[in-house]
């Protein structure tokens, strides 16, 4: 009973260990982020326009200070976070499936990240004007800080989920679910889809604006099919 009990002790004290560690890097990140907290948020109210979100309650606005300056921190702790993980499932990892996460993850993070900052420099200030305007001549359009917050967080985490597109075709690829002559033939109808998108985030006639939406999603997907052939 000793022998086998050991093993699940010695797990159990090495994901203590790990947490610990965890805990530490995100409140290291945390404080960092707390400085980071009000530059950031500027930058996610610029869309606004100068039409500045309200505080419904004397606590909503540290409130949503904090919320970002934990989201900073995790982000800031992130690489800490995935490295505690690899080196507590590594050992139960075939030699394989350790490459592909230690290819993967830091991969994924920079797709993810890059999704973000494309959410935040491109989609935001070219979807909230629009979103302000629309029905501008018998609407008022106030919001709380902490609902606007909420629905831009959406926004930044489907745009990074969205550019995580290359790797998840590389993979069902990998897995025999779709070919990558399957994806190619898909073309046509995922810039049907990127189209109707662009336009329905940029409802303009300037085809710049329209490119600068649509131009990455159908360049991911082209990404896609060209790693899926190497799968």
């Amino acid at each position: 009973m000793d022998e086998l009990g050991m093993p699940l002790l010695q797990h159990l004290e090495e994901l203590r260990q790990r947490l610990i560690r965890v805990v530490i890097a995100v409140a290291v990140g945390v404080i960092a982020g707390m400085a980071a907290a009000e530059p950031v948020l500027k930058v996610l109210i610029a869309p606004l326009e100068g039409n500045l979100p309200q505080a419904l309650s004397p606590t909503e606005g540290p409130a949503v200070y904090f919320k970002v300056a934990v989201v900073i921190g995790v982000v800031i702790a992130m690489p800490v976070i995935m490295y505690q993980i690899f080196q507590f499932v590594a050992p139960g990892l075939e030699s394989n499936e350790k490459r592909y996460v230690l290819v993967g993850a830091p991969v994924a993070s920079l797709c993810f990240a890059l999704g973000v900052a494309f959410a935040a420099t491109v989609l935001l200030p070219a979807a909230i004007p629009f979103l302000n305007g629309f029905l501008g001549d018998i609407v008022e359009h106030r919001y709380s800080i902490d609902y606007y917050m909420s629905f831009v967080s959406n926004i930044l985490l489907w745009a990074g989920l969205v550019f995580e597109t290359p790797l998840v075709m590389f993979f069902l690829a990998k897995l025999g679910v779709v070919t990558p002559q399957g994806f190619a033939q898909a073309r046509r109808i995922v810039i049907v889809g990127a189209a109707v998108g662009a336009a329905i985030i940029t409802p303009t006639v300037d085809p710049v604006n329209m490119m600068l939406v649509m131009g990455p999603f159908l360049l991911l997907y082209e990404l896609g099919i060209l790693l899926a052939r190497f799968a």
